[in-house]
């Protein structure tokens, strides 16, 4: 009898350590329902962990195409058109390795340094990152590095258009440019965020002819900064201007005005070009909802919510006759200026403005200008910390209005 019992123990101490060896020899994702691993396919987001996500296994491979949230990093900047070949060494081939961001340069990049006196980089270069053919144009265009190529996993050869094709039910898309399109001088601050429908909907332009810290005062120097600060009414945010309708002087002295307009026309420019290039993504993704395009610079921000993409998807874009972007209406803009703002932490931005625009057209509707009857939460938290304090400190100076015409 005990033999017996001895017996049945060790037959089923086989049969657990061969159902554990089972276990661990088996796919556990296989357990897994396929709503769970579409949760965690689409927190993982980039597309290319999601391309090697779907070498894995044909399950894998059938599931990525429906993840529904989805982050695109756009690697380099494409060139418009491959550079003519030169010998090796020649300082023509120099030439061409030392500046290959410079063959970008296009159209909209040309009208924009004619009209502005020349503040704006290359944007037409975008067209070669956002349309389906920029990965022939890749392999052409992209001159050969003297070290070993990366992985291809960590290259990026093809379009966002092209990437995103296979997925069938995108709903959230974020898109990053490796840089903002605008080429500002070093120290000056450029910052905007724009959001379309088939049209521009509203804009918002924060900049600095300069940003700076705060050096750090002695005790017996504080009273005769303080005294300096009482003269200059202009530094205190709370005190309105005599004259409402005049222009400080500090802000249209030395160019400072028509620099402000360049910046806001070049930023314009920009999110159009963005926008235009955006159509074919749009067009073949009916189920999107919310869209992103931003820069790794953190200079500008193109949004789009479901209600404006639905939009777009039903009214056709108005082309800009002069360049690959869309046509911007008749604008109404209003714009703050303050000389000097202190921002937490110490940081000083001088000749800060900041821009708000909105179509004429709403604004008439409306009745209260560029804001509206929707108030200044639009403008004020355009942007993230500490920006969103200056543009705060910014609504509270006298505002200026201006207009301008669609172009």
């Amino acid at each position: 009898m005990e033999a017996e019992r001895r017996q049945e123990g060790e037959e089923e101490g086989r049969q657990w350590g061969g159902a554990e060896a089972e276990a661990e020899d088996g796919d556990h994702f296989d357990r897994l329902h396929d709503a769970v691993l579409l949760d965690v396919l689409n927190r993982i987001g980039d597309v290319k962990a999601l391309g090697r996500c779907a070498l894995v296994s044909r399950r894998f491979h059938a599931l990525v195409p429906l993840v529904d949230s989805v982050f695109v990093r756009v690697d380099c900047v494409i060139p418009d058109d491959p550079p003519p070949t030169a010998a090796p060494g020649s300082p023509q081939q120099q030439q061409q390795q030392a500046a290959p961001a410079a063959r970008g340069r296009g159209a909209l990049a040309h009208f924009a340094r004619a009209l502005l006196g020349g503040i704006a980089r290359p944007i037409h270069a975008l067209g070669q990152i956002l349309s389906p053919a920029a990965a022939a144009v890749s392999r052409r265009a992209e001159p050969r590095p003297a070290t070993p190529p990366a992985p291809a996993a960590d290259v990026s050869h093809h379009s966002p258009s092209e990437v995103l094709r296979s997925f069938k039910e995108l709903r959230r898309l974020h898109i990053e440019l490796p840089t903002g399109e605008l080429g500002i001088d070093e120290g000056v601050l450029l910052k905007w965020k724009a959001d379309f429908g088939s049209t521009l909907g509203s804009c918002v332009i924060l900049g600095a002819s300069s940003v700076s810290s705060k050096p750090p005062t002695s005790p017996s120097a504080e009273p005769e900064v303080a005294a300096a600060d009482s003269t200059d009414a202009s530094l205190d945010p709370n005190r309105e201007t005599e004259d409402l309708g005049s222009v400080p002087e500090s802000l249209y002295t030395n160019g400072g005005l028509k620099l402000r307009v360049v910046w806001t026309i070049s930023s314009l420019i920009a999110a159009s070009a963005r926008h235009y290039l955006l159509q074919p993504i749009i067009s073949t993704h009916a189920m999107l909802e919310t869209l992103n395009l931003t820069d790794a610079d953190g200079q500008g921000v193109l949004t789009m919510d479901k209600r404006q993409l639905q939009e777009l998807q039903v009214r056709p874009v108005s082309a800009s006759a002069s360049s690959h972007r869309t046509l911007m209406p008749a604008l109404s803009m209003r714009l703050h200026y303050a000389p000097l703002i202190e921002l937490p932490g110490g940081t000083l931005l001088n000749g800060a403005t900041l821009v708000a625009i909105r179509p004429s057209e709403d604004a008439s509707r409306e009745g209260q200008g560029p804001a509206g009857s929707v108030g200044t939460c639009w403008i004020s938290e355009a942007f993230e910390e500490p920006y969103r304090t200056a543009a705060k400190v910014l609504l509270k100076r006298t505002p200026y209005c201006l207009e301008m015409n669609s172009f």
